[in-house]
């Protein structure tokens, strides 16, 4: 991948969109890792207006220190970047204690899990709307179009995505020339949507480089019965996922009245 020439083309295109889009600049959550990195400094390096989100829900200490470090150094290097923290825990817990209770504590845990990532995606945009701002998606290629490992109208609910055509590794490449913190850079992937040390691979179940060599093979025609092993569990899960989170992946279903009927 020529690297530099990929970051200068995605710069150069959510500077012309945002201006075509007559908006004066990005609004992004950081959360401290690689994906929000990476995205943030292709925003602050367009030269138009970053705000930056801090919205912690019960977070790891660890992710909010990556997060604060990273918005330092972007403030350090573009005086376009500024920073805005939103503590949502004290919302969030409200939001719990006002819904019912359940039978199923693991089904109410997954819920809120999502629930964490749509109380930021309206905080993003009430910060856009506010400043004529622009929310700046994180998500790359594997988790938008291969497993679809993120959440309908939370981390999903953007107005652009730039790094959506790049896979993990590629989002690691572009950091490592971008200059992205070494923590960051580091640090294992995680949704940070659980208040717990958990990992995108502990929830997954295969690391992204594995999920990419999935993607790649099922965008060939493979089927699970062509491999053995690790490489046959690998397929399956990958193949699992993107069965499961298809309905993220394509435009929402609209049901068509026929003409006769109108």
């Amino acid at each position: 991948m020529q690297t530099e020439k990929v970051i200068a083309h995605i710069v150069e295109w959510l500077k012309e969109y945002a201006e075509n889009a007559k908006c004066k600049g990005f609004v992004i959550g950081v959360s401290g890792g690689i994906d929000s990195a990476v995205t943030s400094t292709l925003c602050a390096k367009t030269g138009l207006d970053l705000l930056c989100l801090e919205m912690p829900i019960h977070q790891g200490e660890n992710q909010v220190t990556r997060a604060d470090r990273h918005i330092d150094w972007l403030m350090d290097n573009f005086p376009n970047v500024s920073r805005q923290p939103v503590d949502l825990t004290p919302v969030f817990d409200s939001l719990v204690d006002a819904f019912p209770k359940v039978d199923n504590e693991e089904e109410r845990f997954m819920s809120l899990a999502n629930t964490r990532a749509r109380l930021r995606m309206t905080t993003l945009y009430y910060f856009a709307a506010l400043k004529g701002y622009l929310v700046a998606g994180t998500g790359n290629k594997v988790e938008d179009f291969g497993i679809g490992f993120y959440t309908k109208y939370g981390d999903g609910g953007v107005d652009l995505s730039p790094i959506a055509d790049l896979v993990k590794t590629e989002v690691y490449e572009l950091g490592r020339v971008l200059g992205v913190n070494q923590d960051i850079m580091d640090a294992a992937p995680t949704d940070g949507l659980w208040g717990d040390s958990r990992t995108d691979e502990d929830q997954i179940g295969a690391s992204y480089p594995e999920l990419e060599w999935a993607m790649e093979m099922d965008d060939q025609g493979k089927t699970a019965d062509d491999f053995s092993g690790r490489e046959k569990e690998i397929f399956t899960i990958y193949k699992r996922y993107n069965t499961a989170n298809k309905h993220k992946m394509v435009p929402i279903p609209i049901c068509e009245i026929p003409t006769e009927l109108k």
